[in-house]
């Protein structure tokens, strides 16, 4: 019987610009470490986080990762508990799945410690909860793509791996600034018209037509988001001049990752995001902002167990 484990979960793109809280895949070279160990207590503890910005929350029901190990627990009636311990890797507020990322690798960590191991699309419904707690709502779309790797459509109950050729890769931005996600979601109150919904469907679904098919062509007519990016790109300043980079450098399309502020670009090649990469950091450069960027495939690996890392006993307040 195994007492701990640790697991690390990988950035994300939510929502991939026409998916609004279905569509999401994993970026690779960043994400969230976490170290689950089994108590004898019967409860869900956080004892260390560290690598954060700010201040997040130790009490468990009001983390992501301990509302998510909260979850597991009473649908299996445990008679066990969790210890947590948290290294945050991916920045806050950066549209790139944090608080996702923190709950997904608590419970595949947490699942390597169950006498009978769950599969991924079983822990998603715990998933749920814990992303709730960050976001306000249950929605899947960094969930999803962390628990099966790739490209991940993913519903209220089902996850759906997309498959994507293998050598198209994202160009991921992260300016230097914080939009929290309740303030993005706030954008998008109001009235919509109809016919934004239905090119909005085209879009997604010529997307998700083109991944299927390899078609490079059909993915460029749909990654244009006319529902949810004109409402949030005046919370970015330089989106506008970074996506037009992304557009010039080739891509086959651009948007906001998930909530914002970071950016990113879907490209045929490795080559052609690797040359994209430093052409968007420039735009936001001039904006006033420096960035960060990974370029990864799309295809990219999801959350996976890790050997037990240093002892990560810091506690930040």
């Amino acid at each position: 019987m195994k007492l701990q484990a640790t697991a690390f979960a990988p950035a994300s793109v939510g929502n991939v610009g026409v998916g609004f809280d279905i569509l999401g895949h994993v970026i690779e070279g960043v994400g969230d470490t976490v170290t689950v160990r089994r108590i004898e207590e019967a409860g869900v503890r956080i004892a260390a986080i560290r690598g954060a910005t700010i201040d997040l929350p130790l009490d468990a029901p009001a983390n992501t990762a301990g509302a998510a190990l909260i979850s597991l627990r009473e649908a299996l009636a445990l008679p066990f508990g969790f210890e947590v311990k948290i290294e945050k890797g991916i920045p806050l507020g950066s549209g790139m799945g944090g608080s996702a990322a923190s709950c997904v690798a608590a419970l595949v960590a947490a699942n390597e410690l169950l006498d009978v191991p769950l599969t991924r699309e079983q822990l998603y419904p715990h998933a749920l909860v814990g992303e709730a707690v960050a976001s306000g709502g249950k929605h899947g779309d960094n969930l999803g793509p962390m628990l099966l790797g790739g490209l991940v459509l993913s519903t209220a109950d089902r996850l759906v791996r997309i498959p994507v050729p293998e050598h198209w890769h994202s160009v991921l931005v992260h300016p230097d600034a914080i939009l929290e996600t309740r303030r993005a979601r706030a954008a998008l109150q109001g009235s919509y018209e109809l016919k934004e919904f239905v090119a909005q469907s085209a879009h997604l679904a010529l997307v998700l037509a083109g991944c299927h098919a390899g078609d490079a062509a059909l993915v460029r007519d749909g990654l244009r988001d006319v529902l949810v990016e004109p409402r949030r790109a005046p919370l970015i300043v330089g989106f506008q001049a970074a996506k037009q980079a992304a557009l010039d450098a080739g891509a086959m399309g651009a948007s906001i990752s998930g909530a914002g502020p970071s950016v990113f670009a879907w490209f045929e090649s490795r080559a052609a995001a690797e040359t994209a990469a430093p052409r968007v950091q420039q735009a936001f450069a001039e904006a006033g902002f420096t960035s960060q960027a990974w370029v990864s495939p799309i295809n990219a690996t999801g959350a996976e167990v890790l050997p037990p890392p240093e002892d990560l006993d810091v506690v930040i307040p």
